[in-house]
């Protein structure tokens, strides 16, 4: 159990790549403080965790707003006593060129995709001190190579690995560790609706290697890797986990 007695959040744990986490996490012995916006699946994430012997809490929050964030940080905190893992997860996926994509939807997958993360980062740190803990951010391939009609998330994610490399060199003085995960393209509700079009699906898929979509255990298997001790001597990284996509 890789991560027995670690307190771990985890946003945008409803569904994808942040269900299948809090899942592998709470098999690996953590105590798992679950956050999303959508309650009625993160209850039911959180009761199959319980009810698998897993230990977990829900806890609905808008990862865009600076109440909510320091909110559920403070909340993990008082329930489990300590913070040793924030994965800052959540996202949302708006396509669009620079001319197709609207002010206010820039802005939507900007405080979604990048804003989240540094206010997670923000409040978790003086927790995460204490602990010489973890932060683990989702980016993805797209913040390494260009994605068609993406260009804010691609702007997000960027934004995101650039913010991982920083927070590892301030903090690393006080024993934590940052790291980011790239994931290619991920069969999840998030590109469901992308995925559906036989044309984006299949240029998507053209330039992986390995011919298929990431899948949430994927993500979770390295997420498990880079919050545990398996990774003592690793930070500052941004891992595809991507099919090869960003080597070809």
């Amino acid at each position: 159990m890789h991560l027995k007695n670690k307190v771990a959040i985890v946003t945008g744990a409803a569904s994808g790549f942040g269900e299948a986490t809090s899942k592998l996490f709470a098999q690996h012995g953590a105590k798992v403080v679950a956050v999303d916006y959508d309650l009625d699946k993160l209850q039911a994430v959180v009761k199959e965790i319980n009810d698998q012997g897993g230990e977990a809490i829900a806890i609905k929050a808008d990862v865009s707003s600076a109440k909510d964030v320091e909110g559920f940080v403070n909340e993990a905190v008082t329930k489990f006593g300590k913070l040793d893992i924030i994965f800052n997860n959540a996202g949302i996926f708006i396509p669009g060129t620079a001319e197709e994509v609207t002010e206010e939807q820039w802005d939507k997958v900007i405080n979604i995709d990048l804003k989240s993360v540094f206010l997670g980062t923000k409040y978790a740190l003086p927790h995460l001190k204490k602990t010489k803990g973890v932060i683990l951010n989702t980016a993805s391939a797209g913040g390494i190579i260009g994605f068609p009609q993406a260009v804010a998330y691609g702007a997000s994610k960027g934004g995101v690995i650039s913010l991982t490399k920083a927070v590892a060199v301030d903090y690393a003085k006080d024993g934590i560790r940052a790291n980011a995960i790239c994931p290619g393209t991920g069969e999840t509700g998030l590109t469901k609706e992308v995925l559906e079009d036989d044309n984006m699906r299949n240029g998507f898929l053209a330039p992986i290697p390995l011919k298929k979509f990431a899948q949430p255990d994927d993500v979770a298997k390295a997420a498990l890797y880079l919050a545990s001790d398996m990774a003592s001597y690793v930070t500052g990284v941004a891992l595809p986990v991507d099919g090869g996509w960003t080597m070809s």
